[in-house]
């Protein structure tokens, strides 16, 4: 036996200052306790062959409790550390905010209701429903975190929270948007990440609230007392109303943060079905061809939608003076090549992102703020703006999408007779983060393809330009419009520009580059108008949305800048009664109207007559 324990007895650590009693590791071993005193019977016994494999965890708890018993105060140390991090996080998780102004110490210094309930309902369960309980709380702070992190998200950047019934459908988005700005790895990377993020917190909260069950359970004396006493300062606190940092003591946010999610989810299925019925009944569904814009015939005319173009761009004082410096000298500059224009301000449906929803509101003349909406309405047959040109039969229509990169079927929708998309243009340049080319270019290949040639009746294009979709980085810069060629002249542009994860993680950057942005889109477009305009031409020219909130602001509207601008005075003159604001830059008191009152408004200033269906 003393043979087999000088060689077969792993080397001990020097216990040192640790505090142990010295000799005690010693004494065991001559006393023929290998392992030293506090040992588990048969801990220095040589193994059975064949059963390391199912003895595994009986190893690790033998050695856990060794170490235990030899370094008591750091066990102790270690034991009290891992309580109090489970109860931070716990206590972080119930008391985490939605959004990321509210993200400060003030925060947490609050006495959450779920915590002293759970404590409660801990308290008085049996060992194994206990533990149930205690699993199924974690998992609970794990949804509850996932969700005000996605409402943190989404506040940041749509200006709203998330909602669980619509939402999912924009994950495809986003992914195909950190793709085409910062490339598929990180793309691919930002997905496995999320995933395992989501699962690490998983694991880490359900650990937590096992520990702390556990605690509680074996100190159940003192535990009932101090859950009595936190019950106690909860309604006193809630009874008197008391606040810390602008906020009550007596908290309840994790559950109401929950029951608001519900809700929200409720609300959202139950909307889809009214607006159903909504989308079929129409103001002009009945109303015949011929009596549809009468007042446009022979009229060229352009929609086209300024990717983020939104209020901020031309009052912020970050972004407005430069902004203002284009708009004035764009309407200077028209004005000399004959053309006038009126300007006002249109309230978006959407905020930051989801460019559809905006451009879809506006043609429809209904309200479409959310996925499933724009799903509903999109597989009817509403009549858009668009499609009312299309139906008189005296207009051709076309649409140029520089951003659509796989199949579009909307396109019958809107009444297109064409879509020239991201691979029709022919462009062969570099791009530009998300945007597949820069907007001078979009516009100058839809003069080549479609608006300059000749043709039986007039042109009714639907253009969607890019170039002021975020990161705002690299930004293109105006070349000579004969030297675009087939684009390959931005290639040094492009190269020179700023890296989009430079800009994308600085708001001051980022407010200064989108307003970049805007005035190289809006003098891309009046260019253009200058360029190819005659004086049968009409562009309607608005935003789809506001920036993200970072940019715009926390308390900035949904406004978007709208203009009408034409050569023939009529044109204008139908519009009189609109009060809007001469020049491209509508007045701050300009009016403002709903974006989905646009298209009824629109139809009868041109002569349209409403003939309702009521679907």
């Amino acid at each position: 036996m003393p043979v087999f324990t000088r060689f077969h007895q792993p080397p001990q650590p020097d216990d040192g200052p640790s505090g142990d009693a010295p000799g005690t590791a010693e004494q065991g071993r001559d006393e023929g306790d290998p392992a030293g005193e506090g040992a588990v019977p048969g801990a220095g016994k040589p193994p059975v062959p064949g059963a390391s494999s199912r003895s595994l965890p009986g190893q690790v708890l033998i050695r856990l409790r060794t170490w235990r018993t030899r370094r008591p105060r750091t066990a102790r140390a270690v034991r009290t550390a891992t309580t109090v991090t489970a109860a931070a996080l716990v206590l972080g998780a119930l008391l985490l905010p939605n959004t990321l102004p509210a993200l400060h110490a003030g925060t947490f210094a609050r006495i959450p209701a779920e915590a002293v309930v759970g404590a409660v309902v801990v308290l008085v369960l049996p060992p194994r429903p206990r533990l149930a309980a205690a699993v199924l709380f974690g998992l609970g702070l794990t949804v509850l975190t996932a969700v005000n992190l996605l409402d943190m998200g989404f506040n940041e950047y749509l200006g709203r929270g998330f909602n669980a019934a619509l939402d999912w459908d924009l994950l495809p988005d986003a992914q195909s948007y950190v793709r085409d700005t910062f490339g598929g790895g990180v793309a691919t990377a930002a997905a496995v990440g999320a995933v395992v993020l989501v699962l690490l917190l998983a694991a880490v909260l359900v650990a937590a609230t096992v520990r702390l069950s556990g605690v509680l359970a074996r100190h159940r004396a003192r535990s009932t007392k101090g859950a009595l006493v936190a019950g106690t300062a909860w309604v006193t606190c809630s009874a008197l109303g008391l606040t810390l940092s602008g906020g009550p003591i007596a908290s309840e946010r994790g559950a109401g943060a929950l029951r608001v999610h519900s809700q929200r989810t409720v609300d959202s299925l139950r909307d889809e079905a009214a607006f159903a019925k909504e989308a079929r009944a129409d103001t002009f569904g009945n109303t015949p061809p011929g009596e549809l814009l009468p007042d446009l015939r022979g009229k060229d005319v352009v929609f086209a939608f300024i990717e983020s173009y939104g209020r901020s761009a031309v009052e912020d004082p970050v972004m407005a003076p430069g902004v203002h410096r284009t708009l004035d000298a764009s309407t200077e500059a028209l004005r000399e090549a004959g053309f006038a224009a009126r300007s006002g301000w249109l309230t978006s449906a959407t905020y930051g992102g989801s460019s559809w929803l905006g451009h879809s509101t506006t043609m429809s003349g209904l309200w479409i703020d959310n996925q499933r909406r724009y799903r509903t309405v999109t597989a009817g047959d509403h009549l858009t703006l668009t499609k009312a040109f299309q139906r008189t039969g005296a207009w051709d229509t076309v649409g140029v999408m520089p951003g659509v990169q796989k199949g579009w079927p909307e396109e019958k929708w809107y009444g297109l007779d064409r879509v020239y998309d991201a691979f029709d243009l022919g462009y062969r340049g570099p791009k530009f983060s998300w945007s597949t080319m820069p907007d001078q270019y979009a516009l100058e290949a839809f003069e080549r393809r479609v608006h300059g040639r000749k043709r039986d009746r007039p042109l009714m294009s639907f253009v969607i330009l890019t170039s002021s979709h975020q990161p705002w980085a690299p930004i293109p810069e105006l070349v000579g419009w004969d030297e675009l060629g087939d684009g390959s002249v931005f290639d040094a542009i492009q190269k020179a520009g700023n890296k989009a994860s430079d800009v994308i993680t600085d708001t001051t950057r980022s407010r200064e580059e989108y307003g970049k942005s805007i005035r190289y889109s809006v003098t891309s477009l009046t260019q253009w108008l200058r360029r190819y305009g005659t004086d049968d031409t009409v562009l309607v020219f608005l935003g789809d949305h506001q920036p993200i909130a970072r940019v715009s602001g926390p308390r900035a509207s949904r406004d978007v800048p709208v203009s009408i601008v034409a050569r023939d005075p009529e044109v204008l003159d139908k519009i009189a009664g609109w009060n809007w604001t001469e020049g491209l830059r509508p007045a701050s008191d300009a009016p403002v109207w709903r974006m989905d009152s646009f298209r009824d408004r629109f139809l009868k200033a041109y002569g349209s007559t409403p003939r309702p269906s009521q679907g």
